[in-house]
């Protein structure tokens, strides 16, 4: 058993497919490994910083940004291979809109404080991948904050506000410039960096080799 906790910092969008992949993965790991080191945080990183505030039609958006028709079924069919793959369930038709996710993150970074950060990570993919709501919308958001323990009301407030907008921006600038260009990407006791939806396994590796090398010292 490792005694001392690892910090497992994940940069993420949750509208980011992968993301959803790659958490899934690192659930199952975790699960299977109850007594992992990990002490995980969440982290800020818009794929689509530009996206207006309202967010835009997913699909329509996605063909002119990958040439049409086609080429947009071509990688949602990949996409699906590899959910089922990982256990999944992904169909990525489902979400009518792309979002603006900086509220999203905001909510992200406010369940952190309240100590329910992964759950509401959870609940945001799974409100969006499977259930195909907006969480662009301050409603929605504040709803899913409810749904996970917090105050929807208080959160409704604070998201009607900008508070923390700026942090959240500047903190997606700052990994960004520390090299994070693509999600998820995973550092790990801040110092060794994963990128992608890893398998299961590639986790219970990490495990092991963490607990092997405290063992040593």
């Amino acid at each position: 058993m490792i005694r001392q906790p690892v910090r497992l910092d994940i940069f993420l969008d949750p509208v980011c497919p992968w993301c959803l992949v790659g958490k899934a993965n690192l659930d199952r790991a975790l699960a299977d490994h109850p007594d992992h080191p990990f002490s995980v945080q969440w982290h800020p990183f818009q794929l689509n910083p530009d996206m207006p505030a309202e967010g835009v039609p997913k699909r329509a958006w996605l063909e002119a940004r990958f040439g049409g028709k086609e080429r947009v079924d071509a990688v949602h069919e990949r996409l699906r291979e590899v959910a089922r793959s990982a256990g999944v369930t992904l169909d990525p038709d489902r979400p009518q809109r792309i979002p603006n996710t900086l509220n999203a993150h905001r909510l992200i970074h406010w369940a952190g404080i309240e100590g329910c950060q992964s759950e509401v990570v959870s609940r945001l993919m799974r409100a969006y991948w499977e259930e195909g709501r907006d969480i662009g919308e301050m409603e929605t958001l504040a709803a899913i904050a409810g749904e996970a323990g917090m105050d929807p009301a208080a959160t409704l407030r604070l998201l009607q506000s900008d508070a923390d907008a700026d942090d959240i921006a500047a903190r997606d600038a700052d990994a960004r410039a520390k090299g994070v260009s693509s999600v998820p990407t995973f550092l790990v006791a801040q110092t060794y960096v994963v990128t992608g939806a890893q398998p299961p396994g590639l986790w219970a590796q990490v495990i092991a080799e963490l607990a092997d090398r405290e063992q040593a010292q």
